[in-house]
Formats: C-alpha cells, sequence, structure tokens
C-alpha cells in the first residue's frame, strides 16, 4: 500500500485489498474489495429486477419500464445478431451485459470500486466467454466448427496463410475483448481523479477543472454504457460464429 500522498493518487484507487485474508495449500483466496464489489453488484442488480417485476402491469411503473427496456435491447441485440436459435442462450448474454453495465455504473460511485477496470476480472470473463462460444461451435458442428478459420470461397493457394491469420485473430479475441474493457474503464477513472486532484488542490480557482470533471463525469457514464453495450455485441458477434463457421 502507497504511504503518504502517494495513498491518494490517481491510481490508488484500483489497488486491490485484503477484507478477509484466506489460504488454502499456499494459494491466496483472500476476499477482497474486488469480490466485495461484485457481490454487490449481482445484489442490486438483483434487487432491482425483483422490484421491477414484483409488481408487473400492463402499464409499467418507471422500474419495470427499465427493466423491459434492458430486456427488449438485449434480445433484440442478440436475435439479430445471432438469429432465432441464439434466443436458447439469453440468460447468459443478458447477465454479461447487466454484470458489466452494473460494474460500470456503481464504479461511478464516489468511493466504490470498479471491477471492470482491472484486467484480471475482464479477462477472467472473455476468457469463459470464448471457450464457452467454441464448445458451443464443437458440439453444433464437431470438426466443421474449424471451417471459421477459412472462409468459403477462398482460393486453395490462399488456405495456408488465410488459416494462420484466422487462428491468430480467434486466439487473441478474449485479448481484445478483456483490454478494450479494461482500458477504457480505467483511463477515464484516471482522468477524473486527476482532475478533481487539480480541483481541490487549487481551491476558488479549481472552478474551471470542475467544469472538466462535470463534463468528464457525463462522458464517462456514456462509455459505462457503450462498452457494456460493445462487450456484449462482441459476444454475440462471436456466438454467431459458432451457429455459422462456414460464412
Amino acid at each position: 500500500m502507497a504511504a503518504g500522498g502517494e495513498a491518494h493518487g490517481p491510481l490508488h484507487q484500483f489497488e486491490i485489498t485484503r477484507l478477509i485474508p484466506i489460504e488454502v495449500g499456499g494459494v491466496d483466496l483472500s476476499f477482497t474489495n474486488s469480490a466485495l464489489w461484485m457481490v454487490i453488484i449481482v445484489a442490486v442488480s438483483t434487487l432491482f429486477f425483483l422490484a421491477a417485476t414484483s409488481k408487473a402491469s400492463l402499464v409499467p411503473g418507471r422500474l419495470q419500464s427499465v427493466a423491459e427496456i434492458s430486456y427488449e435491447f438485449v434480445a433484440n441485440l442478440l436475435k439479430d445478431n445471432t438469429g432465432t436459435q441464439g434466443m436458447k442462450y439469453f440468460p447468459f448474454v443478458f447477465t454479461i451485459f447487466i454484470f458489466v453495465l452494473g460494474a460500470n455504473m456503481l464504479g461511478m460511485v464516489p468511493y466504490s470500486f470498479t471491477v471492470t477496470s482491472h484486467l484480471a476480472v475482464t479477462a477472467t470473463m472473455s476468457l469463459v466467454i470464448i471457450i464457452g462460444i467454441t464448445v458451443i461451435g464443437l458440439i453444433k458442428h464437431g470438426f466443421g466448427f474449424f471451417h471459421v478459420f477459412l472462409p468459403s470461397g477462398v482460393p486453395m493457394w490462399l488456405a495456408p496463410l488465410l488459416i494462420v491469420i484466422e487462428v491468430i485473430s480467434y486466439l487473441t479475441r478474449p485479448v481484445s475483448l478483456s483490454v478494450r474493457l479494461f482500458a477504457n474503464m480505467m483511463a477515464g477513472h484516471t482522468t477524473l481523479k486527476v482532475f478533481a486532484g487539480f480541483v481541490v488542490a487549487l481551491g476558488l480557482a479549481g472552478v474551471v477543472p470542475l467544469f472538466f470533471v462535470v463534463a468528464l463525469t457525463a462522458l464517462e457514464i456514456l462509455i459505462a454504457f457503450l462498452q457494456a453495450y460493445i462487450f456484449t455485441i462482441l459476444t454475440c458477434i462471436y456466438l454467431n460464429d459458432a451457429f455459422h463457421p462456414h460464412h
């Protein structure tokens, strides 16, 4: 843990701290602030949808309207990218969207912790998604799934080079998926922290950076939604490859 003034630097907000030390067989399984906020995200999301649907009516209230819009948004996203056959995986895709969106939005609350600003979290989610999609493709098509590495209509003399390129592209999917989310959230929160520090340090002269903080906060909220959208739509696109490896 940083000492002195460094403890309040822009990167201090990303520090992982052990809340309940746990070690099993030399492996650190401690319950951390990151794990705590993941529990909070799941709890808040669950409570929201329970509250929104507990008294559902034909004329929806505000909570029910938000819940229905979220449901329809992800359902249309999945259907547009995978067709009706992808709807069986709607619970999984919807969970991904709500978790990432909840993590990004709750991370905007002062003194909270943004779990999606850590590569370990985003990389784990990305690996689960890509491995799961690969398994679905293999179950559905068998070895025919590997046609995803050789699009139809490609001349055979180009096949060796194209297969290598497609394999590398496929293997880098979890990297690009995880780094995009992690980098955007970390960069945005770091920038906000820096400008907030200027506001405090400059006193009355901090009015100008204060305007930047307000503008950046609004922009960061938009980015929080966009990153959840991008993460979800890429999941849908990759899922479509499992259904149609011959395209």
